[in-house]
């Protein structure tokens, strides 16, 4: 990919993360299967950084909403494994 195409899509995760921090509660997965195309390893790893700046520009529950939705897209694609709640 060049450096264009990466910027383009980095793009695109930032427009994907603001349409989820926007949309209804309840509405994130019509949200997400409308950019399929997006979900991947980068685009948990560009939530993931957006969470760290809202954390530090204290907006909390924005940040805890980001990687609510981080680690679930994790799960889907199999990078975040399920850790046993049992001891």
């Amino acid at each position: 990919m060049t450096s264009t195409t990466d910027n383009q899509r980095q793009e695109e995760y930032f427009q994907l993360i603001d349409r989820l921090l926007r949309c209804p509660n309840g509405k994130e997965p019509e949200v997400l299967d409308a950019s399929a195309d997006l979900i991947d390893e980068n685009l948990i790893r560009t939530i993931m950084q957006v969470a760290t700046i809202m954390a530090h520009e204290n907006n909390q529950e924005g940040s805890k909403f980001l990687i609510f939705i981080a680690r679930q897209l994790a799960r889907e694609l199999g990078l975040y494994p399920e850790l046993s709640t049992e001891a």
